[in-house]
């Protein structure tokens, strides 16, 4: 790995899973995150808003981040059902994933949608964790960059940097599906999102933002992926949601 790249991070996406239970699971993750691990690697868990308070603060001390799932792009207001960036970052967040492919297929968000997040998440402090990624239809069409690129340009802010955005690319025809894309796909894709951030966030910030693969990536690809260029962690869905693999995949920049 090159001294120039970012410090890795791992990212565990817990999904609509998870009951005061699992914060057995969050004791395991510390425990386990040792200081060999801490000096290579980030984590992050982002667990559902009925968890995000009690995680924050048993995460205290230990430099394992927390973040919420989604966000509204207002402050405040009548949006029954709906948690503001500022309530996150209130109940100890530092991170929110804005556009996953299950917002975007399930509730009709679009690229602005995912930018007002992104705003929002600014606004309040947080890094946004900004998820992009082709179906198979507009792979099998040769449409994977176009689209990359078109989701980027649309949900990345003006005022993003390397504080507060991340990128994560996940094709969306490898979530949960135990299929992923070749290295070669994974480090064309994630050459091109490099080179249109130089574009969105220019010269000096660009090279500092890390762009995490997801998609079915689990202890045995783990290390795989994240040695391609331009990988600077992962997004983990199902596998985050058990402590051993969680650690084996971030364990993947141990060499």
């Amino acid at each position: 790995m090159s001294v120039d790249r970012p410090r890795p991070l791992v990212a565990g996406n817990w999904k609509m899973n998870g009951l005061k239970s699992s914060a057995k699971v969050l004791g395991e993750i510390q425990a386990g995150y040792t200081p060999g691990l801490k000096a290579k690697v980030d984590l992050a868990v982002c667990p559902p808003a009925t968890l995000l308070g009690m995680f924050a603060l048993m995460a205290v001390g230990s430099r394992i981040a927390v973040g919420g799932q989604d966000c509204h792009a207002k402050e405040l207001g009548a949006y029954t059902g709906d948690l503001s960036a500022e309530m996150l970052a209130d109940a100890g967040a530092t991170y929110v994933l804005v556009g996953h492919s299950e917002r975007r297929q399930y509730h009709g968000e679009k690229d602005k949608d995912v930018c007002d997040k992104a705003l929002a998440a600014h606004r309040a402090g947080l890094t946004a964790i900004v998820c992009i990624g082709e179906t198979r239809e507009e792979r099998e069409a040769g449409r994977t960059l176009a689209v990359v690129k078109k989701q980027l340009r649309g949900s990345v802010p003006a005022d993003s940097t390397a504080q507060n955005l991340v990128i994560a690319y996940e094709p969306v025809w490898a979530i949960g599906t135990g299929l992923t894309p070749t290295t070669a796909d994974v480090a064309e894709v994630h050459g091109v999102i490099r080179e249109e951030l130089r574009r969105l966030v220019g010269k000096a910030e660009y090279a500092k933002v890390r762009i995490l693969y997801g998609g079915s990536v689990k202890p045995s690809n783990a290390a795989e992926l994240m040695a391609v260029e331009n990988v600077d962690g992962a997004l983990v869905g199902g596998a985050s949601l058990v402590a051993s693999d969680f650690l084996a995949i971030a364990g993947g920049y141990l060499g």
